[in-house]
């Protein structure tokens, strides 16, 4: 196979073929009109590539993994499964992650664009026919009240920030940003005294073992310093973590301009390599890459941005000019970047899920924290709106119902299922929003198998222990696989009315996790260094 590079070169387009470009002249002035049925057409075209695709850097960074001999070999065994999957998503019906994410455009208009009719509209109207005609899932709620929701059905409203410049060209920028990633963006209203070699990569030392693993490692990590206020600081992180600022100069200016410190990038990726943590179950590979930014600043404020994308690296770029709407060219082959042969990995144990719960429990029992399982059998999928309705049973008294007593649960919630198969994309959600939960549940025997993506709480390894439970930790960002390969049956048997977040009765082959928490108060994630 030959050698791939890791570092993106300037961005490839490719020409589409719509129509609805012409030129006019006002006042001995040249402007370039364009339509808005063409802006909802590659609207469109660039969120249906970007929910299936991934770009070339990306998974040759992936495929590095497999090479690297310092990697571990659960590192090698997630970089293997994300491979796999972005083959499968690659083939335009199962999405590459199951939370098909919040739509967001960014750009900027040169004022010698004319858009005829709303561009907001129309990029809006590109966004609701991507959702509803593909396999994706609907994230978006609103509220009714306070404290009432209801999901839009739609996927919109989107996030859409456009700025006006010079010049006659439009410059997009299309993300679908998945909740878990979106949550692991935080920003620290610091002082000056942050800015000393020493007190600052205590700061990045502190800040990057905060992130744990339930966005889905490897991350594009990015750091921003500085900030003309708390929100331009939070936007330039979000850039810097797509590579969209990767030309930035390396130096600074007295007139303030923004720069990349590529010896704080290099400091902060040898700080990630040793936390232990990998991709996700242990290992080096915590962070494929990182960005580091620094901003001008008033002289009374230090605003730092930390933020991520994670395994679903969904982001692509757009141009409309004189000659044409153009689109970033995606990686359309990730077979490639498969190992030939097959590839050696940590033998798992076999667990069947379709035994009494003691017995599921038994088997667990015996297998070390952090090893390798393969699950089997019967699962129930539950999680945010039906934990909350099991609280208030309890809290009435109430029975709680059979399956969440007999069976292991899955935190998770479905993409749409494409024709002719059981189910949809459907990876594991972030664990910890179910930890309040927890405790209550197991006390009374329900929960005692929990299956799900990252690090848990302090009270959930105590219940765990108190009360003979486990968390099993699933592969993030492998949701295709899932969906494709390993879902076999699934039916909707409680709170229907919940939508992709009813309980659903699933059965499962080979499906691959790891053991995160045991019975003994063992914890992978506490243990680490």
């Amino acid at each position: 196979m030959q050698t791939l590079t890791t570092n993106p070169p300037q961005a490839r387009y490719r020409k589409l073929d719509f129509a609805g470009l012409s030129t006019v002249s006002l006042e001995g002035e040249h402007f370039l009109r364009v339509s808005s049925e063409l802006l909802r057409q590659l609207t469109e075209e660039a969120f249906a590539d970007v929910s299936h695709l991934l770009r070339t850097s990306h998974l040759a960074q992936l495929r590095a993994i497999l090479e690297d001999p310092d990697a571990s070999d659960n590192d090698r065994y997630v970089a293997l499964e994300l491979l796999k999957n972005a083959v499968i998503s690659a083939e335009r019906e199962f999405p590459s992650c199951q939370d098909t994410g919040t739509a967001i455009v960014a750009g900027k208009k040169g004022q010698n664009v004319l858009v005829s009719g709303d561009a907001r509209a129309a990029v809006e109207q590109g966004i609701a026919r991507t959702w509803s005609k593909r396999n994706l899932r609907f994230s978006q709620m609103a509220p009714l009240d306070m404290f009432t929701e209801q999901n839009t059905g739609t996927n919109l409203p989107a996030q859409i920030d456009i700025e006006a410049v010079s010049g006659d060209t439009m410059e997009l920028l299309f993300m679908a940003k998945g909740g878990g990633s979106a949550n692991k963006t935080f920003l620290f209203q610091e002082t000056r005294r942050l800015l000393e070699p020493e007190r600052l990569r205590a700061f990045f030392d502190e800040k990057i073992r905060t992130l744990g693993t339930t966005a889905c490692p490897p991350y594009h990590l990015a750091f921003v310093i500085g900030g003309l206020s708390a929100e331009h600081c939070l936007k330039t992180v979000k850039m810097a973590s797509a590579r969209m600022l990767d030309d930035l100069p390396t130096s600074g200016s007295p007139d303030g301009r923004a720069f990349r410190d590529l010896d704080a990038e290099e400091m902060i990726l040898a700080l990630t390599r040793d936390l232990g943590l990998g991709a996700q179950f242990g290992g080096k590979y915590f962070c494929h890459d990182v960005r580091v930014i620094r901003l001008p600043r008033h002289g009374g404020s230090l605003p730092v941005g930390m933020g991520v994308s994670c395994s679903a690296d969904r982001q692509i770029r757009a141009r409309i000019d004189r000659e044409g709407a153009w689109l970033e060219e995606l990686e359309r082959d990730p077979a490639r970047f498969l190992p030939e042969g097959e590839f050696a990995s940590a033998a798992a144990v076999h667990i069947d899920l379709d035994q009494p719960m003691g017995a599921i429990c038994a088997a667990l029992s015996d297998i070390p924290v952090s090893s390798p399982v393969l699950l089997s059998g019967t699962m129930i999928v539950a999680r945010d709106l039906v934990h909350a309705e099991l609280a208030r049973r309890i809290a009435d008294g109430k029975q709680l119902p059979d399956y969440v007593l007999n069976h292991p649960v899955y935190y998770a919630g479905p993409a749409k299922t494409p024709e002719g198969h059981a189910s949809g994309s459907f990876g594991p959600t972030t664990a910890t929003r179910m930890d309040p939960y927890v405790a209550d549940l197991q006390a009374r025997g329900a929960s005692r198998v929990m299956i799900a993506k990252g690090n848990r709480s302090r009270q959930v390894i105590d219940s765990c222990k108190a009360n003979g439970g486990f968390y099993l930790g699933s592969v993030g960002g492998a949701a295709a696989v899932l969906g494709r390969d390993v879902i076999k049956q699934i039916e909707v048997i409680d709170f229907p009315e919940f939508g992709m977040e009813a309980v659903h009765r699933i059965r499962v082959e080979n499906f691959p996790a790891f053991v995160i928490i045991d019975d003994k108060g063992g914890d992978f994630f506490t243990r680490r260094p």
